[in-house]
């Protein structure tokens, strides 16, 4: 494992290749290493996870990062931090919060992991600043895209608690 250094945090390395090489029983496409990725057709229809995202991060992540994960004043761009950090990175980040001190600023990354209207799409999110961070999707929302599956739904619907 490859370890990079950023604010006095440890990450290994970055995600690599996003090429969506299978999809699972809750049609999330996975990489070659088995971490959530997109897929865009040629057409422009994106999967419902990159879609999800899209709609998750912009209600709940886009007030400090701001709009389509180009970073602002206050927090950090996360399509750029998404080129660096591992999918289990990006896990441990969103569910268990970060603070950065330095002698200029003080950032604090609050935990969502009680969150459900975060916790139960960081793979959503994941998925779509993934997208964007190799300018797979640019700042748009989602005009077309596959459709929620079953199984998604089940998922959903149990994470939030709704039987």
């Amino acid at each position: 494992m490859i370890l990079v250094a950023t604010g006095g945090i440890a990450f290994a390395a970055g995600p690599g290749d996003p090429t969506a090489v299978k999809q699972n029983e809750n049609g999330e496409w996975l990489d070659k290493n088995g971490d959530p990725t997109y897929k865009i057709s040629a057409d422009g229809t994106v999967d419902w996870y990159t879609y999800s995202g899209y709609r998750r991060y912009h209600s709940d992540c886009h007030v400090c990062h701001g709009p389509d994960g180009m970073g602002s004043s206050y927090a950090p761009a996360l399509k750029d931090s998404v080129k660096t950090m591992s999918y289990a990175d990006f896990l441990g980040v969103v569910a268990s919060g970060r603070k950065n001190v330095s002698t200029a600023q003080e950032n604090v990354m609050p935990a969502f992991g009680d969150n459900p209207n975060v916790a139960c799409y960081m793979d959503d999110l994941y998925v779509y600043l993934r997208a964007r961070s190799t300018d797979a999707w640019g700042r748009a929302r989602p005009s077309k895209h596959e459709d929620k599956t079953e199984a998604y739904t089940k998922a959903e619907d149990s994470c939030m608690g709704r039987h």
